[in-house]
């Protein structure tokens, strides 16, 4: 191996790694507080299904602040601005270990999705932009690997810090992770700004923000009890309207502030549609797992936490094989025969019964964990296979927007689903019957997407499975 190919491969696995500690912050926080939601809803006096507000309130920030990242990217430095947000994600993490009811945990939420919304597709774009097309699948896995370390540590650590010590502890283990992020920031990735910058589409921003944070607000308090029908209705209807009226207004400037052309690029237009319509069902699994096994099974968070991390394990696993997989029979086939094995994967706990062997259990969860991981590593890269670098940033915050949106989505369903099913059968708590037909119903969105991946072409993405230069040389 030359000096140079040695340079190449460290600078390809380096700043995958350091954009990864922001990543496994997130996800750490996100895997700490579902499993914690049972005890956190006891401690606030409100009920698990109301204090679904607070996950998907940050959600809904991301959404929201997400499509202006790329632009703020450009504009101050990709650097800067991926700093500043890991140190508001830390401040958003210490209120919400300091907050005392449901409403102040909610807006401590959404200062975290605040600097969330700038951090991910801000640390994804440092490593779109330093990594050749040919090394983008192998930078994405490398990218998620320690990301993924959230989900493994997140369920396990939450439930032994809320079982034998305070829950407020799971959101100020992230300042420690924030400190030693914004370091090697500052020490190792370099300075990367666009050399021509977009006009900020200041209309565009009032117009498709206000629009997503009213439908979804709305959507996600119906039948909570928390606003009247003619607010909630209001939302609705009005923050459809805002986002219909962005529609219109996007077609009509040159850059819009998320770029609605981009669907116009059949590979994109794909994993954004059928991406969605797979993650609503991978968004609600953190949220219903959880409550089965303390709600339903009557198990502690630390209990609960020791079973659900097999999903986290799962997908570390799947990361490096991925790359193999989609070599050996391509994006569409992997993307189509995955999704159907997936959804029976989200199916499966609706069988699960508080007798049946652990092992049993945490075997299905850690499968369910691959597929899905491979399933999402394959619409992430192929999603970007056809974008240009010009356009990079702006995919970037399209694609991060409709991430948020789908697991939000998911989340809301899967609420839906167990008030659905409690009104239905009469019972006013939340018991292990309650589940298996929610866990249907998940699994039958995301295998829907299949009706989008049909449509790949049969050699889409092939750009992304050649063998990079310093692999060669290797």
């Amino acid at each position: 191996m030359t000096r140079e190919s040695t340079r190449a491969l460290i600078k390809s696995r380096l700043l995958p790694l350091i954009v990864a500690t922001a990543l496994f912050m997130e996800n750490l926080d996100s895997t700490v507080i579902a499993t914690s939601l049972p005890k956190i809803a006891a401690d606030l006096h409100t009920s698990p299904i109301h204090l679904k507000l607070a996950l998907t309130s940050y959600l809904l920030a991301l959404a929201v602040f997400i499509p202006a990242s790329g632009w703020m990217a450009d504009r101050f430095g990709a650097r800067p601005v991926f700093r500043l947000a890991i140190v508001i994600f830390a401040a958003g993490s210490i209120s919400c270990g300091a907050s005392h009811g449901l409403w102040w945990l909610i807006a401590s939420r959404v200062l975290q999705g605040k600097g969330g919304s700038m951090m991910v597709p801000v640390g994804r774009l440092i490593v779109l932009r330093t990594t050749p097309k040919a090394g983008l699948v192998n930078a994405l896995a490398w990218l998620t690997v320690p990301a993924l370390l959230g989900p493994v540590m997140g369920p396990p650590l939450g439930g032994f810090i809320t079982t034998y010590f305070d829950w407020r502890w799971i959101f100020w283990i992230n300042v420690p992770i924030a400190v030693l992020g914004v370091t090697l920031v500052t020490l190792f990735v370099p300075r990367i700004q666009s050399q021509a910058v977009r006009r900020f589409d200041l209309l565009g921003f009032l117009l498709v923000g206000p629009g997503l944070s009213a439908f979804l607000t709305g959507v996600t308090m119906a039948g909570l009890g928390l606003a009247s029908q003619a607010v909630m209705f209001g939302l609705i209807f009005g923050g459809l309207g805002l986002v219909l009226l962005y529609a219109r207004h996007a077609r009509r400037v040159a850059a819009p502030l998320v770029d609605l052309s981009l669907l116009a690029i059949p590979t994109f237009r794909i994993a954004a549609l059928g991406g969605t319509l797979f993650r609503i069902g991978g968004g609600a699994i953190p949220f219903l797992l959880p409550l089965l096994f303390q709600l339903g099974f009557g198990l502690t968070p630390f209990q609960s936490g020791m079973m659900t991390f097999a999903t986290g394990i799962g997908a570390i696993t799947m990361k490096f094989l991925a790359q193999r997989i989609l070599m050996r029979w391509g994006f569409r086939r992997v993307l189509i025969v995955n999704a159907g094995i997936a959804a029976v994967f989200l199916l499966a706990p609706a069988a699960f019964r508080a007798d049946m062997p652990y092992l049993l259990m945490v075997s299905v969860l850690f499968l369910g964990g691959i597929c899905r991981s491979l399933q999402f590593t394959s619409i992430n890269a192929i999603a970007y296979s056809e974008v240009s670098t010009e356009r990079m940033s702006s995919a970037t915050s399209f694609n991060s927007v409709l991430q948020q949106l789908s697991s939000s989505i998911g989340i809301t369903v899967a609420a839906f689903g167990l008030q659905a099913v409690q009104t239905l059968s009469g019972r006013p708590e939340i018991v292990a019957a309650t589940f298996p037909p929610v866990f249907a119903l998940v699994a039958a969105v995301s295998v829907s997407s299949v009706f989008w991946f049909l449509r790949l072409s049969p050699d889409a993405g092939g750009a992304l499975l050649e063998v990079a230069p310093a692999a060669k040389s290797a």
